[in-house]
């Protein structure tokens, strides 16, 4: 037996670009260690793993860094969405229904091709930074929130964002946050605001394009710039663009998706993947 693997491109219309994840399409539920061993080694930001529910109605979907698993992960559920309507698991007329540690999350396919994703409103509260963050950061802090238990750092421009060179060896060290998110207004008319998410206690220094991190900088942004609709550019050197708009508890995220590479997990990469599921673990 081998299982479909995909590496797929998140939020961008192009290869090599956006934000990398894999999508592991299971045949059954897979046991949490061995997946952890997968997402370490295809060492992204996220790996997913996707299985039909015995009931009918939709997906178990379960996301996990090189590090830990994660509760939310916006650009690996638009990549599990795209991967099951390109693989034929689901049709693409059909709206893609992930159970998640993060509650039903739903994925549908518009017809210009960008894939909308409902997620939590995860809107920061005020916070401040550990003793130390603001000087690794090296730039002027103009505010600091906490959501989608992530830092939120507004800097004072797009070119301080563009611009920042943190001491990533000291966020590598952050403890309870999943690193820090750096975001300003944007000085291109297209966009609505810039962002940067350094995610080096995830086991990423620095994530190209995050989806979660959008689930608190719209609402962020919307407060400030008095609009609930926003484009949101995060200028990583991969790039990647975002439609997000802020509708109560509900933030909807909006993008696009390549796929890079299709291959299998071979039978002795298997090996045991099932076992400790089977067993209740």
């Amino acid at each position: 037996m081998t299982v479909p693997l995909l590496q797929v491109d998140a939020f961008t219309d192009r290869a090599f670009a956006g934000n990398p994840a894999a999508v592991c399409l299971l045949p059954e539920p897979a046991g949490a260690e061995w997946m952890q061993a997968v997402a370490r080694e295809m060492n992204l930001s996220e790996t997913a793993f996707i299985v039909r529910r015995a009931t009918g109605d939709g997906f178990d979907l379960r996301w996990f860094t090189p590090a830990y698993e994660v509760e939310l992960c916006g650009h690996a559920t638009l990549a599990s969405a795209h991967a099951l309507w390109e693989a034929g698991w689901l049709d693409a007329s059909k709206a893609a229904r992930f159970h998640t540690l993060s509650g039903e999350l739903v994925c549908t396919l518009g017809d210009d091709g960008w894939i909308a994703m409902d997620m939590p409103n995860q809107a920061p509260e005020p916070a401040e930074l550990p003793a130390g963050a603001a000087a690794a950061l090296g730039q002027r802090v103009l505010r600091v929130g906490f959501g989608s238990k992530k830092h939120i750092v507004e800097l004072e421009s797009e070119r301080a964002v563009r611009a920042c060179e943190p001491d990533l060896a000291f966020i590598r060290r952050m403890r309870g946050t999943h690193g820090i998110v750096v975001t300003a207004r944007s000085d291109n008319d297209r966009f609505d605001f810039v962002s940067r998410f350094f995610a080096g206690p995830a086991g990423i220094d620095e994530d190209p394009v995050c989806g979660s991190a959008h689930c608190a900088l719209a609402p962020y942004w919307a407060d400030i710039l008095g609009k609930t609709e926003l484009l949101a550019h995060q200028v990583s050197a991969r790039s990647g663009v975002l439609r997000v708009a802020v509708a109560g508890d509900r933030v909807r995220l909006e993008g696009q998706a390549v796929t890079t590479l299709r291959g299998e997990l071979t039978e002795q990469a298997l090996a045991g993947a099932f076992d400790a599921a089977a067993a209740g673990a």
